[in-house]
């Protein structure tokens, strides 16, 4: 990465955090705090755990639009399948691991979850359980459990930031952990931009978007540029 390309999206970022434009995004600080507040594998009822989880007063686009429904099918497994469910989630949460081998994990259980589900429900139409396509669920896990470690993935914005900042090894295929380094090296320098800050932090509402140090920003540069 060039520091100058850095610099550059950084100002365009401050530019859009005073447009009209500015409180596009907001909404997935309102389902981060949601999360927050919400998440617990201690629970007895994991399956309306998970549901309560994911929420959002404005808009599901996250987690359910057109062909994109994680949501509902992960549901199907919580009750298919809690305690099981409840390992997955434990694997993916633990820190100690790497990323890249967690999120494959994830991925891998859901599709022998799917598996099982469609033995049961012969029927069935689903074909998908939509956490493979492209990490953006399981990123999304992730962002919302770790706000100031990781934020919302997706190869094509990831492989236009690089192009953007002036990177020459533009990944062909799924980069985990490299999408991480990146993300939070944006996010370093973010944190040392005091105008940018302040910016983005006059937009969040008390008692409705997370406060706390979030990645989200860079979600949100990535978005724009």
């Amino acid at each position: 990465m060039q520091l100058k390309k850095i610099q550059e999206v950084l100002e365009q970022f401050k530019t859009h955090l005073e447009s009209e434009q500015k409180e596009q995004h907001l909404y997935v600080y309102e389902s981060q705090k949601i999360f927050q507040e919400n998440w617990d594998l201690g629970v007895s009822d994991l399956a309306g755990m998970y549901n309560r989880s994911l929420n959002n007063t404005q808009t599901r686009r996250l987690w359910n639009r057109e062909n994109y429904e994680p949501k509902r099918m992960m549901l199907e497994f919580w009750r298919m399948q809690p305690d099981f469910v409840k390992q997955m989630f434990q694997d993916l949460f633990n820190e100690t691991k790497s990323a890249d081998g967690r999120v494959g994990r994830f991925v891998f259980y859901c599709d022998e979850l799917l598996t099982e589900y469609l033995e049961k429900h012969p029927r069935s139409r689903e074909g998908k359980h939509f956490h493979q396509d492209g990490y953006q669920m399981v990123s999304l896990y992730l962002t919302f459990r770790y706000p100031d470690q990781y934020t919302l993935y997706a190869l094509d914005r990831f492989k236009r930031l690089l192009t953007t900042l002036g990177t020459p090894e533009i990944p062909a295929t799924h980069d985990f952990e490299r999408f991480c380094k990146v993300t939070r090296t944006l996010w370093g320098f973010m944190q040392k931009d005091e105008a940018l800050m302040e910016a983005h932090r006059a937009r969040l509402e008390e008692g409705k978007h997370y406060q706390g140090e979030s990645l989200l920003p860079v979600y949100e540069l990535m978005q724009i540029i």
